[in-house]
């Protein structure tokens, strides 16, 4: 039903597309659902893991091995979604994080070793997801309007990123953290139905190819990926570990409603902003766009060294949102354009998935190296965030072809 009302809404708007709306409103359905499933609880696990007792460096490390796991499963998972398609690998993807979900509950029992099933199952589930939906939504844009396209999705992903958490942070605070990952597990089934109305967009039975990549074409924008991934764990996990150490106590469950509420009002930032963005884009304004949005969002990390209160950390959320959505749109355009003229476009947005990773996995463990160094929790997040103004500015310099001519 959701995909049929957003094709209702904008089909007569979009009849210069090669592909039918329909697959577009499809993914735009699906998405929306496993972003509301996922965003309900992940944005927690950190807060979680403090709560049943594990120490700082810890997480950090384990989010570290995480993002590690999910780097080397790159082209595993490309392969897979090359050879049985993206939409039968997206629901592969949601049945294993289902599974993940599940097991999340037993870590009080189990500890480590629950954990660790976690880890796996949701890093391998993860990874196929991130690779399917970018080869989906690459293959299905428009290319006159990919902007407008990458602007509605983005309100549709805000808006159930928005009420997710807040949603996710009432029930946990109402009847626990475990009974939202249970809730959690039942929408991600659901999420990948939609998909299975039209059939695949890319021809199946592929296999990964490398020979003759256009490595010239496509190296700065893996190294602006992987500073993309730096910017991942210092706004996400880095940013959900200072809530929980310096601005809230994680000793009760009113921690996750705290949370959940300045995570969702903060995604209204990005809802006002994406249409224009969006517009922009397909204004062949591309390029402004992502270098200011890059430099927006250093300005924000220079702010989160001297935030302490929770309307420092709002003020901070809502800059941030609209900083990402800029330069995330931007950057994305470029990526599938490139994806376009490469001629591996599988190969090629598996390696992005692996250099997001592998920022992911290096800002996780400097984020563990100072917690291990300075004892002083405060000041680690002011250098942290003192670093990651800095190496943030990467994103803006890959050179998208697009944005050059």
């Amino acid at each position: 039903m959701l995909a049929r009302i957003i094709d209702r809404i904008l089909l007569r708007r979009h009849f210069w597309r090669h592909a039918t709306f329909s697959e577009v409103a499809e993914l735009y359905a699906s998405r929306s659902m496993r972003v509301f499933a996922i965003r309900m609880f992940s944005a927690f696990i950190s807060i979680y893991l403090l709560q049943e007792g594990f120490g700082v460096v810890f997480i950090a490390l384990f989010w570290a091995g995480f993002y590690a796991l999910r780097s080397i499963l790159a082209p595993m998972s490309a392969t897979l979604v090359g050879y049985f398609g993206p939409k039968r690998m997206t629901l592969v993807s949601n049945i294993l994080s289902m599974f993940a979900m599940l097991v999340m509950p037993l870590v009080p029992e189990f500890g480590f070793l629950a954990l660790l099933v976690w880890g796996l199952l949701e890093g391998v589930s993860t990874s196929i997801h991130d690779i399917a939906y970018l080869v989906n939504f690459s293959k299905v844009k428009s290319m006159k309007h990919a902007g407008k396209e990458m602007a509605f999705m983005n309100i549709v992903e805000k808006v159930a990123a928005s009420l997710s958490p807040i949603a996710g942070g009432v029930m946990a605070f109402l009847a626990g953290p475990q009974s939202v990952m249970v809730v959690a597990s039942a929408l991600l089934l659901l999420a990948a139905l939609p998909l299975f109305w039209t059939g695949e967009p890319t021809r199946v039975r592929q296999k990964l190819n490398f020979q003759g990549f256009p490595w010239r074409l496509t190296w700065r924008s893996m190294v602006a990926e992987s500073a993309i991934g730096l910017d991942t764990v210092a706004s996400s996990t880095g940013w959900t570990l200072f809530m929980g150490v310096v601005i809230f106590s994680t000793n009760s469950n009113d921690i996750y409603a705290k949370i959940g509420f300045l995570s969702s009002v903060a995604i209204v930032a990005s809802l006002l902003s994406s249409y224009m963005f969006g517009k922009l884009i397909d204004r062949d304004r591309g390029g402004e766009l992502l270098r200011f949005g890059v430099f927006a969002n250093s300005i924000t990390y220079i702010i989160r060294v001297f935030t302490t209160t929770p309307t420092g950390v709002a003020t901070v959320n809502m800059l941030n949102e609209g900083a990402i959505a800029a330069f995330n749109m931007a950057f994305t355009r470029g990526m599938f354009d490139t994806a376009d003229m490469s001629g591996r476009r599988i190969a090629y947005l598996s390696l992005m998935s692996m250099s997001l990773n592998i920022g992911c996995t290096i800002g996780a463990l400097l984020l563990a190296g100072l917690f291990a160094a300075i004892s002083s929790e405060v000041l680690v997040f002011q250098v942290f965030y003192g670093v990651m103004a800095i190496v943030t500015l990467l994103i803006a310099t890959p050179r998208f072809a697009l944005y050059s001519k």
